[in-house]
């Protein structure tokens, strides 16, 4: 997992300007791919929480049980299995054998030259000519090359061979086991405000459950689905010029992708439409349908990068090889040089930014709106005064004292100016500076000083008043005598 969720160092140059692909799913296929019992109880128990499958139907779902299909036991089911056992007895590499990728390499070509000409009235409803078939599904069997483009073959005679693999495949495209499930998709409906169902399909959650379903289909049914239904979707965007809408393909092509085979009409009777309604809802909804949900994604996520801390004693061994030690140090120094280099333009830009917001405060007219915002600017200096290259704007000066005792705190003691405020709104009216005080303050340079003036001015009136009283006491005796 370390290889997969971390970059490599490249040094060929020719391959620096290709574009990275990141499939967002990577971690759900290396799931399936390795730990298939995982994924599917992952994938089935999402399943079972937005459709009701009983014990039978969901055995079926899994493999435990041979799926139990409508008219399974009627006569007519049993002729039309034994004429389809000698159809397949004269099957070739690709028509009437399991789907194999080397089928689907073949067929594709079908589907590769149908996206060209679209615009044919009646595609997949008007049948081609049946010698042409005939010739062009010989030729696939053989596996020899064709050039569908010369011009021999109509779009007519290669869409009718198309519908004509997919009715010959041994089961559907959506296989026997997914047969229930998708009868049960079709009746997810919304609720109303009393909890009853209403007749309204829920459209998110048919959705849902279709990824899900689709995300436990064999790999050759799902890569041959999504090209078919891709082309369906096509097909159906140009339908004024085929005259042929999402519901008119999936009559053509539901009894070849999901009916169970070897049944009639009268076996499926009022499912019939549930399945026509919901090929025509697959065809629409195509391009949403086989991306995995986002929980499932970040389960198989999880389930990888959450398991590093259990890693086996092989696996430590092999992170600990001669090839792995060389290469940690490379992603170490990559990773802390990006971080240092991410550091520093930050606190770069971080910087040009207060010192353009400084130019402009200074830059602003005198007001006091210019007063705040320089104070805010004095209250933080490692935070918010950029460089020395800008000048500092100086604080404003407080030209007036409402007390003498208060200016003497502020110079002393430095009481910030926002305490000195609040507390001169909760003091009453303040005192006038006396002109003793006003002459000790041009007197006294310096705020200690002033301080110690002002001590020994007191000292004096207080000895020059003890004197006094002890003179009057004095005089009053001897007045006495």
């Amino acid at each position: 997992s370390d290889a997969i969720c971390n970059f490599v160092i490249c040094n060929d140059s020719s391959l620096r300007s290709q574009p990275i692909i990141f499939n967002p799913d990577f971690f759900v296929e290396k799931l399936r791919h390795e730990k298939p019992e995982v994924f599917t109880e992952l994938v089935i128990s999402n399943i079972t929480r937005l459709i009701d499958l009983p014990g039978a139907e969901l055995a079926q779902l899994m493999g435990e049980e041979d799926p139990k299909l409508p008219g399974a036991n009627s006569t007519a089911s049993g002729f039309f299995r034994s004429l389809m056992s000698l159809k397949r007895k004269e099957k070739g590499v690709v028509f009437g054998s399991p789907l194999t990728e080397e089928g689907i390499a073949q067929v594709s070509q079908l589907i590769e030259y149908l996206h060209k000409n679209l615009r044919a009235e009646g595609l997949f409803r008007v049948p081609g000519n049946s010698i042409r078939q005939q010739i062009l599904k010989d030729a696939l069997n053989s596996g020899t090359d064709i050039d569908l483009d010369s011009g021999e073959f109509h779009s007519n005679d290669v869409a009718t061979l198309l519908k004509m693999f997919l009715g010959e495949l041994p089961e559907p495209l959506l296989t026997h086991k997914h047969f229930h499930a998708h009868l049960k998709i079709a009746d997810l409906t919304l609720f109303d405000e009393k909890g009853n169902k209403t007749s309204t399909p829920d459209k998110e959650r048919q959705i849902e459950a279709l990824q899900l379903l689709f995300l436990i289909l064999p790999a050759p049914n799902r890569s041959l689905l999504k090209l078919l239904l891709d082309l369906l979707y096509q097909t159906a965007k140009k339908q004024d010029k085929n005259k042929m809408s999402a519901h008119n393909l999936a009559l053509m092509f539901a009894p070849h992708i999901l009916w169970p085979r070897n049944v009639t009409a009268n076996d499926l009777q009022e499912n019939i439409t549930k399945l026509n309604n919901g090929v025509t809802f697959m065809i629409k909804h195509s391009q949403k349908l086989f991306k995995a949900p986002a929980y499932i994604r970040e389960c198989a996520r999880l389930h990888y990068l959450g398991s590093r801390a259990h890693t086996s004693k092989d696996d430590l061994d092999l992170l600990t090889s001669p090839g792995s030690k060389e290469l940690q140090p490379l992603k170490s120094q990559k990773r802390s040089r990006l971080d240092t280099c991410r550091q520093e333009e930050t606190q770069q830009r971080t910087e040009e930014a207060l010192k353009e917001l400084f130019r402009h405060v200074h830059n602003m007219p005198d007001s006091a709106k210019k007063k705040k915002l320089i104070r805010q600017f004095n209250k933080h200096p490692t935070a918010l005064t950029p460089g020395s290259d800008v000048p500092a704007s100086p604080a404003p000066q407080r030209t007036r004292s409402r007390s003498f005792s208060g200016l003497i705190k502020r110079k002393v003691l430095g009481t910030p100016v926002i305490l000195e405020r609040k507390s001169r709104d909760a003091t009453p009216e303040p005192e006038r500076v006396s002109k003793e005080n006003v002459h000790l303050l041009q007197k006294c340079g310096s705020p200690a000083h002033m301080f110690q003036a002002k001590l020994k001015s007191l000292e004096g009136q207080k000895e020059e008043s003890c004197r006094r009283t002890r003179a009057r006491l004095l005089s009053k005796d001897s007045s006495s005598l």
